[in-house]
């Protein structure tokens, strides 16, 4: 079940990535090990709250750090402005200085808006991650993307930050609801389809012990998913170009949130559909075959992830498309998968082949 510690380079701002069973009490001794400030504010919602705050906030005070820990509500519509300045008021009344830092103790959400919080209160304090859901601890917590939604689109305000450290215990997925789990896995699918095939048969091979949470299998997807995403973002940390690949499935994800407002689909779940669509896609360009789209749109299906791409009005989903952070010169640069294991970005103006066949 061990797995090596993984080193995300970039130059002075590298840092470390630990795995671990119930290694959520080692924070405060790899915090002082950083040489970081004496106070901290940790992040964190009341589902996550409940259930590790103590043990997070104890190592902490017992390595020597002043604790304050400030909640959020749970859920991507509170990613928003209102949510950020309810952090800033807690860093300010907390007295957080320069050499102060904050944890980001949760999922997706926490680990975005705590990260963009660190990024601009005093124009930059460090911050930990402990993503506590299987699609931070394989996506959001590493690279340093962080950011709020914008009622007119998602993570349209964020800057680039790099966390000090991340700490994924999968101890946490243990008691993740099954909904959430299954949600995380579009994200570990989307390694293998535009980055690693082998690491796509691998999930094939084992889809059943990874659908029932083996810690073995959790340790090798999850530090593999992980040594992906840092291999590119170490290569490409602003998205300037071979960064963008790990978009696949996210302009139909991030518009099918932006319709439901984000209260329909969880992130993974959107993801998915958008995954199936753009493999769908990818053969119409002459990217894939048609055998690599079906064992996409199976390995979806078998993960319990939907593959059918919600039928709301073309319309609809060009509008929100539009504001894509990808779209430039009236073009969407659109992520194809070259087979499986390899990706092309591309950019496309044709939007009635983009959204043939998706209206109700």
């Amino acid at each position: 079940m061990k797995a090596d510690n993984l080193t995300v380079h970039f130059g002075q701002r590298s840092y470390e990535i630990h795995f671990g069973e119930g290694i959520l009490a080692e924070i405060g001794e790899l915090s002082r090990s950083l040489s970081l400030g004496e106070k901290v504010v940790v992040i964190t919602n009341p589902a996550i709250g409940s259930r590790y705050s103590e043990v997070v906030s104890s190592s902490l005070k017992s390595a020597g750090f002043t604790v304050a820990t400030h909640e959020i509500p749970d859920g991507e519509s509170y990613k928003c402005s209102e949510t950020l300045n309810s952090i800033y008021d807690s860093l300010i009344t907390a007295g957080l200085t320069r050499d102060s830092f904050l944890v980001a103790l949760g999922g997706g959400v926490v680990g975005d808006i705590t990260g963009f919080a660190a990024s601009t209160y005093l124009r930059g304090i460090p911050f930990i991650q402990v993503p506590t859901s299987l699609l931070a601890q394989v996506d959001s917590s590493v690279g340093g993307k962080t950011g709020i939604n914008h009622p007119l689109g998602k993570n349209l305000i964020g800057t680039f930050y790099q966390p000090c450290l991340v700490m994924i215990d999968i101890a946490t997925l243990q008691t993740l609801p099954e909904r959430e789990y299954i949600s995380g896995l579009a994200e570990v699918i989307k390694y293998g389809v535009v980055c690693d095939r082998s690491f796509f048969d691998f999930l094939v091979e084992n889809r059943d012990e990874i659908v029932k949470r083996d810690p073995d299998c959790l340790v090798h997807v999850i530090r593999t998913s992980c040594a992906l995403k840092a291999s590119i973002v170490e290569q490409d940390e602003k998205e300037g170009g071979y960064r963008a690949i790990l978009n696949y499935g996210h302009s139909f994800a991030h518009a099918i949130e932006g319709i439901t407002e984000y209260s329909r689909f969880l992130h993974g779940e959107a993801v998915a559909m958008g995954m199936a669509r753009s493999a769908i896609l990818s053969e119409m360009k002459g990217y894939a075959s048609s055998e690599d789209t079906q064992r996409i749109i199976d390995l979806i299906r078998s993960m319990n992830l939907p593959v059918e791409l919600s039928p709301f009005p073309a319309l609809s989903y060009r509008r929100l498309m539009q504001r894509d952070k990808k779209v430039r010169d009236g073009g969407i640069h659109f992520v194809f998968n070259r087979g499986i294991g390899g990706a092309v970005i591309e950019k496309v103006s044709d939007w009635d082949f983009l959204l043939k066949n998706v209206s109700a």
